[in-house]
């Protein structure tokens, strides 16, 4: 077969599977310039269309029991290990995270293991509600990727994390990410390094240290470090249950060990110490 008509094939299917999707009751796919880029060590590796989402893994009806929603939604659907698989090589998968951000600046790191299990897929499309049903405290609309979870054991927010208005896929070591926040000269069992591992997994995907990481919650060292204004026994209570404290997006985080959490505020103290402002923010 000719490269031309291997090419005509590959349209072929992507216009079958969306007709599928149609029939399923799909009436909008992501507009045409929408595009999920895929990054290596800050270096744009490939930016993939909807369509060319499509061709890269089968297309299909996916069910998930969403706890942003609070109930089961449907999705047409592209599994993400396939896509991850197309653009990576196997060893470019193992033994470093992937970074992925939405528009809103939320930003979470995950290991690729995770995404690579089978359950990770990207959504495209709302089977239940054309245009997209509104998630999140904000009503957002998820459009145009929305990355889910399909097994009931991946309905953990902390651990398997749901970036809506996905826009990129990253693979790089985490302090070159953010080197500002990651803690230098300590060793790896220091519990400010420790601190940091955990505030990596569960917290940098909203706040930020010296302006990096997420930016759905307040920096959380600079213009003033957290340790400098609130005692330490009340960030205790708060990560443990911000509710008690004020209503907000924050969740609650009752697994954390007494310990886990001596590691946290080793983490904030000693980065207190090395506060890094780039440039203000605009009122």
């Amino acid at each position: 077969m000719t490269r031309w008509w291997r090419g005509r094939a590959v349209q072929v299917g992507v216009l079958l599977g969306t007709l599928a999707g149609c029939q399923r009751g799909l009436t909008s796919l992501p507009a045409p310039g929408a595009e999920l880029h895929f990054l290596v060590d800050g270096q744009l590796r490939r930016r993939v269309s909807a369509t060319e989402l499509v061709a890269l893994a089968a297309p299909h009806e996916a069910v998930t029991d969403d706890p942003y929603y609070g109930k089961r939604k449907r999705f047409w659907a592209v599994p993400l290990a396939p896509v991850l698989a197309a653009i990576f090589s196997p060893g470019e998968l193992q033994g470093v995270p992937l970074i992925l951000r939405a528009r809103d600046g939320y930003t979470v790191p995950i290991d690729a293991g995770q995404l690579l299990t089978g359950g990770a897929q990207i959504a495209l499309a709302d089977l239940d509600k054309p245009g997209w049903e509104p998630i999140g405290p904000q009503q957002a609309n998820p459009a145009p990727f929305y990355l889910f979870w399909t097994s009931a054991s991946e309905r953990n927010l902390d651990t398997h994390p749901r970036p809506w208005q996905l826009t990129s896929i990253e693979r790089v070591p985490l302090a070159q990410v953010f080197p500002l926040a990651h803690p230098v000269g300590l060793a790896p069992d220091d519990p400010a390094m420790r601190g940091f591992g955990l505030f990596a997994s569960l917290c940098i995907r909203c706040h930020a240290i010296n302006q990096q990481g997420g930016h759905v919650g307040p920096d959380l060292n600079v213009p003033q470090s957290i340790v400098a204004y609130r005692p330490a026994a009340q960030i205790r209570a708060y990560i443990r249950d911000p509710a008690t404290f004020r209503y907000g997006n924050m969740p609650a985080h009752p697994q954390l060990r007494d310990l886990d959490l001596d590691w946290l505020l080793a983490y904030f103290e000693h980065m207190s110490k090395h506060q890094h402002e780039e440039k203000k923010p605009s009122p």
